[in-house]
């Protein structure tokens, strides 16, 4: 371990301590087949046109450094967030996840999918088989989330209270079906689905607010959200309103941070969301509580 890195896991080590906290739930990490991931990195490297600017890989470490450092800055639960951009990928990434998972048991196993032949039975087996958190990639994926091929998928997970952790917002760049709109049509059809906005729902984040106070089932995750990066192309809106927003919505916040692809420490996501002057009971509910009820999480079996 270099200096550099032993020091943010100080920082980050004082950072639970003045808040009383027993560890981190991060809701949004990825871990992925190794060549699925370096296509990832290089696809940031190049900077594609659904990032558009330059982003730097802060953590490009093997799999069992970053699980060693997510561990050491005391995240009890993680995910394995990915993702599809094509039809025949979903069902081998799930088995790759539950595989993941079995090795990590800190890592609550993810699983994915995609609008195609066959989607409703691995999404089925995937649930079966123990997935606690899906994710989907309205963007990369590029597909209409109300995609009849998944209205039954959705209703098997809204029975099954498995949480979906959904890119809509149109950051970094738009999509076809990102936005408000269209996951505002599938919450209407399906009003219990546990939705996860990931990134706050950024750069729209009024209107994903709005839909978390229509629909008591959505929560909302931080990933990059506050952050000195986004908030020079996707400031959260200015004023007391919107911080009240925040504060009314403390128990369906979670924290998220896109690790290991961000293009700062670690550590800064957290100090943010401490900056947020909403309050130590608040940041521990999003940076822990939160995660814990969610997922009813017995850390005590996860040490």
């Amino acid at each position: 371990m270099d200096d550099q890195a032993a020091a943010e896991i100080e920082a980050v080590r004082e950072f639970r301590e003045r808040l009383s906290l027993p560890g981190l739930v991060d809701i949004h990490t990825h871990f992925m087949p190794d060549r699925v991931l370096r296509k990832v990195w290089a696809y940031f490297d190049s900077v594609g046109p659904l990032t558009g600017m330059e982003w730097p890989i802060t953590y490009r470490h093997e799999e069992d450094q970053r699980v060693a450092l997510l561990r050491a800055f005391g995240v009890r639960a993680y995910t394995s967030m990915l993702y599809p951009h094509k039809p025949g990928m979903a069902d081998w990434l799930n088995g790759w996840a539950a595989g993941f998972a079995a090795r990590m048991p800190d890592c609550l196993q993810t699983a994915t999918l995609f609008p195609e032949e066959g989607v409703e039975t691995y999404v089925r087996e995937a649930v079966e088989s123990g997935a606690r958190v899906f994710k989907s990639h309205l963007q990369v994926g590029d597909y209409d989330p109300n995609d009849e091929r998944l209205d039954r998928v959705w209703g098997l997970l809204a029975d099954a209270a498995v949480p979906v952790v959904m890119h809509c917002g149109s950051g970094p760049q738009p999509g076809k079906y990102t936005g408000p709109e269209p996951v505002g049509r599938l919450l209407a059809r399906h009003p219990r689905l546990r939705l996860v906005f990931a990134h706050m729902g950024m750069p729209e984040y009024t209107d994903f607010l709005d839909l978390a106070d229509r629909y008591h089932g959505v929560l909302l995750d931080t990933t990059m959200a506050f952050t000195d990066f986004s908030e020079a192309f996707a400031p959260f809106p200015a004023g007391a309103d919107a911080k009240a927003r925040l504060a009314d919505l403390g128990d369906r916040i979670l924290l998220g941070t896109d690790f290991p692809n961000i293009p700062y420490p670690y550590l800064h996501q957290l100090e943010v969301l401490e900056g947020l002057g909403l309050g130590d009971a608040w940041t521990r509910a999003v940076c822990y509580g939160n995660g814990v009820r969610l997922f009813g999480l017995d850390l005590k079996d996860m040490a």
